[in-house]
């Protein structure tokens, strides 16, 4: 049946690599649109570099937590009417089109960024480059879904996964190399632009989906695409089941190009399925990913790191988990199935963040002392507040940091920065100051002897997320919903993700500032057990099984909670016969 899951077995992820030989025009297809998760990987990474060295060109950037949240979030705001454009877009005009409009409106914001004089322009910049990304996120697994052989659809869709994460890798890549270059973060992410005017260029010469073609009446090209696909006894088959769905949409419809959204919202195997699709990606945002992916130097600066290139290091080491762990994904997807990955990633994730909550609480509570004489060396600099207090007043490095009015800064100890060290004014001419000496100058957070542990804490979460929460909700939102609703349905996924992500990425250093990084990580950690009982009890397993036995499941919520156990028999064979 059209849309189906064919059975998967061990030789999945085989079969999907041998088709660089047998088939090289379905990977053609799947990483031209995979391009798309790469624009989206990239924004998201490059952005947390960035914005150090914005934070030291605009002083207005690096005296306003809220502006530093809205150069990271106004990206977000644009994916969500990316996003919900984009639902539109798909099922009016079509998949193809729908990605280069986001290349085109990718490639116009990258331009805004690197060129601009102000933060105002560079906000700007930021909503273009969101639009872009929000409609090739819910697009590009869309189109691959809809353009790969059933037996390997999953393996291949994860691509797109692979590609997001490694669009992260490269962004710290790209960081990296620009860190000495005058002008950095405008090369950091005028550099943007170049894999949307890649995509652009390779999408001129591909097809529409067949399947979108086939619904459009346009027969004949879809024909020939689905052809060039599968073999010709799979072809066959795939073009009679696409032909009698689409005719059962008229029969029950009257009509294959309306979609009412009453009647959409309505029937239960729709509804059911966006409580699944939706759910699981809100639960992508809100289990904390994108703190991470956005505020990796932060979140190293917190733990310890000083240093802007050596934060910068550390947070491509996490990039190159989340990569790896896409490549796991891609491999298991079609053996373990998705249900599973799930939940083993959201375990892994609840104990990650419960060692981070542990970690960031002993760091803050055990934070080194500020010593009255150490601050005296350095004369009129001293932090205000800190002066002004009584010398029977007890103040640590968090308490140092945490004054504003100024904001200070924490100049450690020379040799060892964990002895008492001084609390100055945090502007530039202390901080060369405090270098000059020999010392480690700390304004995010303190000197620890388990900042390591949090670096453990933020790997361990990568390496759980990315092959279960980091793929699954976009593979299980590309082929859980009729032909007929996908474009919108996808929509409606997408755009909620888009705005889960806005609010965790605009709250995060107001969260940390407000009640503290320990804390923060604790509300995640909370957040993540509540997504494991929404996994249990609303998403279905789609693993191996044909459009009918999905809508099956969701109409009797059939949704075996006990996801390890093999299937009955009949719906194997029920899934073969459909083969």
């Amino acid at each position: 049946m059209e849309g189906g899951i064919h059975p998967a077995d061990a030789s999945a992820f085989r079969d999907c690599f041998s088709l660089a030989w047998k088939n090289p025009y379905v990977l053609r297809l799947a990483f031209s649109a995979g391009i798309g998760g790469l624009l989206f990987g990239y924004d998201t990474g490059v952005i947390s570099g960035a914005l150090l060295y914005i934070r030291d060109d605009f002083d207005s950037v690096d005296r306003s937590t809220l502006l530093q949240e809205s150069i990271v979030s106004m990206a977000v705001a644009g994916a969500i009417v990316g996003a919900a454009i984009g639902g539109w877009l798909n099922d009016r005009f079509g998949r193809r089109f729908a990605l280069l409009v986001a290349d085109f409106l990718f490639f116009l914001g990258a331009i805004l960024m690197a060129a601009a004089p102000n933060p105002s322009v560079l906000i700007l910049g930021r909503v273009f480059v969101g639009f872009g990304v929000g409609m090739a996120s819910m697009t590009a697994p869309l189109y691959i879904s809809e353009a790969s052989p059933a037996k390997v659809r999953g393996a291949l869709v994860s691509t797109n996964g692979f590609l997001i994460t490694g669009g992260q890798f490269l962004s710290y890549l790209i960081n990296l190399a620009f860190t000495k270059a005058p002008g950095t973060w405008r090369w950091m992410l005028g550099v943007a632009g170049l894999p949307a005017l890649l995509q652009f260029v390779l999408m001129l010469g591909l097809p529409e989906s067949p399947r979108w073609l086939y619904r459009k009446g346009r027969e004949e090209e879809a024909i020939t695409m689905l052809r060039k696909i599968y073999s010709a006894e799979d072809a066959e088959m795939e073009i009679q089941a696409l032909k009698e769905s689409v005719e059962k949409e008229i029969e029950e419809t009257g009509s294959s190009e309306k979609i009412n959204m009453i009647k959409l919202l309505k029937t239960t195997t729709v509804r059911r399925g966006l409580v699944a699709g939706v759910g699981l990606q809100v639960f992508q945002q809100f289990v904390g990913i994108n703190t991470v992916m956005y505020y990796s130097p932060t979140i190293a600066q917190l733990a310890g790191i000083a240093s802007n290139q050596t934060a910068l290091l550390l947070s491509l080491v996490t990039a190159g988990l989340n990569a790896m762990g896409s490549v796991v994904s891609i491999y298991f997807i079609d053996r373990t199935g998705r249900k599973k990955l799930l939940v083993i990633s959201l375990i892994g994730v609840i104990l990650s963040l419960g060692l981070l909550s542990a970690v960031f609480h002993e760091t803050t509570t055990h934070s080194p002392a500020v010593s009255r004489t150490n601050t005296a060396q350095f004369g009129n600099v001293t932090c205000p507040d800190f002066s002004s207090s009584r010398p029977s007043v007890t103040w640590d490095c968090m308490k140092c940091l945490k004054a504003s009015s100024p904001d200070c800064g924490f100049c450690a100890a020379s040799g060892d920065k964990l002895l008492p060290g001084a609390c100055l004014i945090s502007d530039d001419p202390v901080k060369k100051t405090c270098h000059a000496e020999g010392r480690l100058w700390y304004t995010r957070g303190c000197p620890s002897k388990l900042g390591w542990l949090a670096l453990v804490g933020l790997a361990l979460y990568i390496i759980f997320f990315s092959p279960g929460m980091g793929t699954v909700p976009w593979i299980v939102n590309s082929e859980i919903y009729p032909l007929r609703f996908r474009g919108v349905c996808g929509g409606i996924a997408a755009t909620s993700n888009w705005i889960s992500n806005l609010i965790v990425a605009q709250s995060f250093l107001s969260l940390t500032e407000a009640i503290g990084t320990a804390w923060t990580f604790l509300i995640f950690g909370v957040i993540s057990v509540v997504a494991l009982f929404f996994v249990l009890i609303f998403v279905p397993e789609t693993k191996g099984l044909p459009i009918e036995d999905i809508e099956k499941m969701l109409e009797e919520r059939a949704f075996q909670l006990r996801f390890w156990a093999k299937r009955p028999q009949s719906a194997k064979k029920s899934a073969k016969i459909d083969a």
